[in-house]
């Protein structure tokens, strides 16, 4: 039996028959980079991806998910967003927009379901590893489940 406890965004996978993995990993709360968590897992980059959380000028939230190795270009994530601008939210406000915390941030099991944004990178990996939905779990699935769960637009919006 694993020691995490199941999460959020594992029920959801598994109320929808969804396969995935899940790995645990130690982590270093003022070291919470991607990078790090790719080299535990022992897999590039390209197939670890973070969670960023937008907000545009009228208030709506938009999540975005990209590799651990890019980051986001706003102009380009707006764009793709069909708005005029967007920013990064604050961290203090993460959890309660989100309802997880930083460096457990994952696309799956949000309070609510907010428009959400892949990075076209996606498509040339053939697993991709998000946050699990807490510190130190990453879970691993094909990244077209990704995609369909979240009911993600693929685009580029990375720098």
């Amino acid at each position: 039996m694993p020691a995490f406890k199941k999460t959020n965004a594992m029920r959801m996978l598994d109320s929808s028959g969804i396969d995935y993995e899940c790995k645990e990993y130690e982590f270093d709360e003022n070291d919470l980079d991607g990078h790090h968590v790719a080299e535990y897992l022992g897999v590039p980059y390209e197939e670890v991806f973070k969670t960023l959380v937008a907000v545009t000028d009228k208030g709506e939230y938009l999540v975005y998910c990209l590799s651990v190795d890019d980051e986001v270009d706003l102009k380009k994530a707006a764009k793709l967003a069909g708005e005029k601008r967007v920013e990064m939210i604050h961290v203090k406000d993460l959890l309660a927009v989100t309802g997880y915390i930083r460096g457990g941030c994952s696309p799956i099991g949000m309070k609510k379901k907010y428009r959400t944004f892949i990075d076209e990178m996606i498509e040339l990996v053939d697993s991709v590893s998000v946050s699990g939905g807490q510190r130190g779990l990453q879970i691993t699935l094909d990244p077209k489940d990704l995609i369909s769960f979240t009911e993600a637009t693929v685009g580029d919006f990375a720098m």
